[in-house]
């Protein structure tokens, strides 16, 4: 199956629509510290609801953290980003792929893009800057997943 990882999230709500996608979709969620808010599960249970009880959540404390996790485990990373190349329909994704999406307010370090094994992007609109996060996470997973499935 696929994975989330979310990149130092900023904005609860949209951390709970994410943990509600994924505990419907059967994906685990990676969340890479420091985030904007306490992501405790009592705090994340107000913006996930009832669904938290139905997703595997792991928490790394840093992005060092994670990336040791990722290199121990062999897992392709997929970094979601408005300075991607290639259009998210147009990667052949694989089970096991973990798809990252970067902070609300700032996207990612220029660290986290160097280590992406692949970088996609939601092609727009001219002139309009970004899709929400959980827009993007949203429709980068289901590509992932039809792809996946067929």
């Amino acid at each position: 199956m696929l994975r989330l990882a979310l990149y130092q999230p900023d904005i609860p709500q949209n951390t709970g629509t994410m943990l509600r996608m994924a505990a419907c979709l059967g994906v685990s969620v990676e969340i890479i510290e420091p985030a904007g808010f306490d992501v405790s599960d009592r705090h994340l249970r107000r913006s996930a609801l009832d669904y938290l009880d139905h997703v595997t959540i792991t928490r790394h404390r840093s992005w060092e953290a994670f990336a040791a996790w990722r290199r121990e485990n062999g897992t392709r990373l997929v970094l979601a980003t408005t300075r991607g190349a290639l259009p998210y329909t147009d990667l052949a994704f694989r089970r096991g792929d973990c798809i990252l999406v970067g902070r609300e307010s700032a996207g990612v370090p220029e660290v986290v893009h160097a280590a992406a094994d692949a970088r996609v992007v939601v092609p727009i609109r001219e002139g309009m800057r970004s899709l929400n996060v959980a827009v993007a996470a949203a429709m980068i997973l289901g590509e992932g997943l039809r792809q996946i499935s067929l």
